[in-house]
């Protein structure tokens, strides 16, 4: 297929819903990884073609959501810095820390400004000397690359105002942590499309020769999900394991090598905590010495404490690890709404809260 018109035809993605529904016989659980998948098999109601014995959860895929309370706090309190101005990207706005949002500062005046690119951020600095220039990095491999771009950039402009305050965190040892996880019952795993268009085929090796769990890397479109569920169907049915690329037009096994090296120039791995999940090793990303000039975590005195208890009653931690769908959850639709979230899970378009209110009911 060469045409994308052709990854959304009703008619392939009927035949290969039945193809699905001839070969499934056992009962077993899908996680998607991603965010966007599981944003698109609402969409695309891909759990209404699917046998009943198929389970697809949703896992730790939407980069807001799994930025823990503490960190949130963070950024906020770098909000209330005197000359600075903070740049996000839209979804990190109204994400509830302990006690405000940076919606909540930015009413309250503080200067919060939404970028649509880290580049914008850089630019804002540039033309606001006098300022510092807060550039919140949350994201997985997807985004780090243009974040790493935008320190070199800097840097290499002589921006000295501008700096990055690094939550990122990469996914596949939060792969590691779901199966090490005594409650999760997986059976089989969507990988995710963007980040792999980073990392490449190659980066779940690892995981797949320690666990040997079917793994599909997967596009966004309906025929490239229920193709992949298909390819994992067949996988278990026969229990025959493999690591397969059903993305092949946009991943490759080594993936994209320039943005490889943008992470590793400026980044080097840490330990990170994940919402829901604690702390796993080696899943984050911080700013190596040679840019220290541009870490904002190096640069201003914030205190980040981990003594911080979810709000009561949430359960987005269980929902990130696929242990919970949302409606288990008891303040689903009732205290927690897009209007009002209670939690990150509900706040993001890729939060699987949201996805449940928007397309399920």
């Amino acid at each position: 297929m060469k045409y994308i018109e052709e990854y959304r035809n009703p008619e392939i993605s009927k035949k290969i819903a039945s193809e699905i529904k001839n070969i499934s016989k056992k009962e077993i659980r899908l996680m998607e990884v991603c965010g966007t998948h599981t944003t698109s098999i609402f969409k695309n109601g891909i759990r209404s073609v699917l046998p009943d014995k198929i389970t697809l959860i949703s896992g730790p895929g939407c980069p807001v959501c799994v930025t823990p309370v503490n960190e949130i706090n963070a950024f906020i309190e770098l909000a209330n810095i005197k000359d600075v101005i903070i740049a996000t990207f839209g979804d990190l706005i109204r994400v509830p820390g302990s006690k405000s949002s940076l919606q909540k500062a930015a009413a309250a005046g503080k200067n919060i400004q939404v970028v649509s690119s880290p580049i914008d951020a850089v630019n804002l600095a540039a033309e606001n000397r006098n300022k510092k220039v807060i550039f919140l990095g949350v994201g997985f491999e997807t985004t780090a690359p243009a974040i790493a771009g935008s320190i070199i950039f800097a840097k290499d402009a002589g921006v000295k105002n501008y700096f990055v305050y690094s939550a990122h965190k990469t996914v596949p040892p939060a792969l590691f942590a779901l199966m090490d996880d005594k409650n999760a019952n997986i059976n089989g795993f969507i990988l995710p499309g963007h980040v792999s268009m980073a990392i490449g085929a190659c980066a779940y090796l690892p995981f797949f020769k320690h666990y040997q769990i079917p793994s599909v890397i997967a596009g966004f479109e309906p025929v490239d999900i229920l193709n992949a569920i298909l390819m994992l169907v067949k996988q278990i049915e026969t229990n025959s394991p493999e690591l397969q690329n059903a993305y092949k037009r946009a991943v490759s096994y080594e993936g994209n090598k320039k943005a490889r090296e943008m992470i590793a120039k400026v980044f080097c791995k840490t330990d990170a905590k994940w919402r829901g999940i604690g702390i796993i090793k080696n899943s984050g990303l911080k700013i190596r010495n040679r840019f220290v000039g541009f870490d904002a975590e190096k640069e201003f005195d914030i205190k980040i404490t981990d003594k911080i208890k979810e709000p009561k009653g949430c359960s987005c931690g269980q929902i990130l690890k696929g242990i919970m769908s949302p409606p288990e959850c008891p303040l689903y639709k009732k205290i927690c709404n897009p209007i009002n979230p209670v939690g990150p899970c509900m706040v993001s378009s890729e939060g699987t809260c949201s996805a449940y209110f928007k397309y399920f009911d």
